[in-house]
Formats: C-alpha cells, structure tokens, sequence
C-alpha cells in the first residue's frame, strides 16, 4: 500500500487496519492509539510540518449527522483558542472524505487509568500533584463556559515532567463530544445513558443542569481512587451504583486509605456533596483545600462565604478540544432509567465488585431520570 495513498471514500474508518498508510487531509495515518465508541485516535505524520501528530477521526455516525456538522467546525476553533499547559492543544480540524477529524499534540506517556493499574494507589503528596493540574485544566475551560463532564482516569493523561521538582507533566483530554451535546444531535439515542458511572455526579443523574461543580464531584472521585485503589462507590450493577451517587454517603477515606489525615475526610466529603451547593466552587479551591490537610493545615468546613459559583450551562454550546489517547476503561451504556424513590434503603456492605459490561434496562424507565435525552 502506499505510504501517501488518499483515504478512498467508502473505506471503513471503524475499520483501523484499512487507514494505516491512508492519508486523511494531510496527515499519513501510522498507527492506532486508542479507541472509544465515538472515535478512534492514530498517530500520524503531519506531511507539511513533519511533525507526529495525534489524529482523532470521529465516529461515521457524527459525520452524517447534519447538526453535528454544522456545529463542528465553530466548536473546534473554541476549542482551539485555549491555550493551557494541561489542556492538549489543538492543530486542525476539518472533514476530508467525508470523515471528520481533529489533530492535536502527540503526547508521550501513559494515562492515569494504567498508572493506577501499573502502580496502585498513589500517595496523597503525588495525587495532589496531579489533580492540582487537572484542577487548573478544569478551572480553565470553566473559565470558557466549557464543562467537561467525564473527568475520569482515562482522560487524564501523566506524561514525563521538566524536574525532581515536577515529575510529573498531566494533561486533561475529551472535552469535546459531551454527552449533553451528542444528545442534542440525535447520536446518543433515546433512553441511553454514555458515561463512566464511577465518576458521574447525582445532577448529571437525574438530568438536571450543570456546571462547573459537576466536574468537582468527578474530580473528587478519581482522587479517591488514587488514594485508596478504588473509586468511592462501587455496587454490583449499575442501577446500585447510580443509586449511591445520589443518595448514599461516601465512604470516610481514611478508613480504607491507611496514613490519610482525618481533616482529608472532610475534604472529599464536601467535594462529594450530593447538591453542588454544599461543593466546593472550584476544582482548585479542592485540591488546596486537600494539599493543606497534607501539611497539617486547617481546612474549612466548606466553600467561602460569598465565592461565586460557576454559571450554569443549560445548554452547551462549545465543544473544547480533543484528546490524545481514548480511553482504556470501558464506557457504560445504561438504557432506561425509572424515577428513584425518594426515601432509600439502606444500602448493605458490599465487597468491591469486579469490572463488569454494561447492563440493560427497562426503557420505559428512560424519560424520569434522564429527560433531557427526550428532548
């Protein structure tokens, strides 16, 4: 095959063995990085620049669907206008052949989904380290009315850093294609739930708007899992695991992370309050909240009196840029949720389930819990 051949159209882009050696616009794909159920990211070799690249071609059904592509390329140059030391810049992003993609910075390392699977829990000095980057992403595209709504391990990305000092170099990927969005074009279906259910706020939940402090909650819980292994909240289905992110207390910490100061459990209690109000405003105000319990500091009870909160987005309108690996750990796909009853039931003690698929349900419980997908 030849090295520059042009992607014919009709060839399968699912089909990642028929794009190596294809050129897409002017990037020559080399080899897959990662796949998700809406993209498949390769390496590629930008043919102007000569540079490596990161080339993310988006699912076929995107690309045919006519809002989608309206929206794509003004959502991409916003995306692009963010210019921040842990948000993976974007180059381009166009359609060539009928196929939408998007290149970005080819980042060298691993995600923060295989360094915990690699390692195992993390200190509470190196997970501060890395969530007060992932934190400062976060703030940033807040800052840009961007919410990112799947903040989990896979999308965090720990390359090498500069020193000693700084170890550590992380990079947050996957704004765009949010969920909110992808419903709005008609590609999540009806009575579908995509989203990573370990990390997913209660307001995401029961369909009700969002904001920044949304992010906070999921950032809460991927610092959970660094500290003790295992995010907060794990059942033996979905339907429970939705459950206890709306209605179930967390775990206190320190009881399964050994050596954690008791001032942390308040902390991540208050980052994983059930109503963002009772939340931290910021995902910094968190994590210093965090790194002060580390050194013995005080830390307050919760948010500052007068901060003010982040504007909610009811509808998002801004698609940030996208990342450089897909993700290792499996989406879950729920299909219909009922309306939850309003007392729980005391939830028993469970053992930590093991990874499983997702599970199927009754859509005639689809419209109470996630409205806006009826839309």
């Amino acid at each position: 095959m030849a090295g520059d051949e042009p992607l014919r159209p009709g060839v399968p882009v699912e089909r990642p063995s028929a794009l190596i050696g294809r050129r897409i616009a002017a990037y020559r794909v080399e080899s897959e990085i990662g796949r998700g159920g809406m993209a498949v990211v390769y390496r590629a070799r930008d043919l102007r620049l000569g540079r490596t690249v990161a080339l993310k071609l988006l699912a076929p059904e995107l690309a045919r669907n006519d809002t989608f592509r309206k929206r794509f390329g003004h959502e991409s140059q916003v995306a692009a206008a963010i210019d921040h030391p842990h948000i993976v810049p974007v180059f381009e992003a166009g359609e060539a052949d009928g196929v939408l993609y998007i290149a970005m910075r080819y980042v060298a390392g691993q995600d923060l989904r295989a360094l915990l699977d690699r390692s195992g829990p993390l200190s509470l000095a190196v997970a501060c380290r890395i969530a007060v980057q992932v934190a400062s992403a976060l703030d940033a595209a807040h800052a840009h009315d961007l919410v990112h709504r799947d903040v989990k391990p896979g999308n965090i990305l720990v390359a090498e850093g500069t020193d000693a000092d700084h170890p550590e170099h992380v990079y947050l990927t996957d704004f765009g294609l949010t969920k909110k969005s992808l419903s709005l074009t008609g590609y999540t279906r009806v009575g579908q739930f995509v989203g990573t259910l370990d990390y997913v706020a209660p307001e995401q939940i029961s369909g009700k708007p969002v904001d920044g402090r949304c992010d906070v909650y999921s950032l809460a819980c991927v610092v959970y899992e660094m500290l003790s292994g295992a995010p907060p909240f794990r059942r033996d289905d979905d339907m429970a695991l939705l459950w206890a992110h709306q209605y179930d207390p967390p775990p206190r910490a320190s009881d399964n992370i050994p050596g954690l100061p008791a001032a942390a459990d308040e902390v991540l209690a208050t980052a994983l309050a059930k109503s963002p109000d009772d939340r931290y405003d910021s995902c910094l105000q968190f994590v210093t909240a965090l790194r002060r319990t580390a050194a013995g500091g005080v830390v307050a009870s919760g948010p500052p009196a007068g901060h003010e909160a982040t504007r909610v987005v009811r509808e998002p309108t801004r698609m940030a840029h996208e990342p450089t690996r897909v993700v290792h750990e499996p989406t879950r796909v729920v299909r219909g949720l009922a309306a939850l009853p309003q007392e729980p039931e005391p939830e028993p003690e469970r053992e930590p389930a093991p990874e499983r698929e997702p599970v199927p349900l009754p859509p005639r419980w689809a419209a109470a819990v996630f409205p806006e997908l009826w839309r």
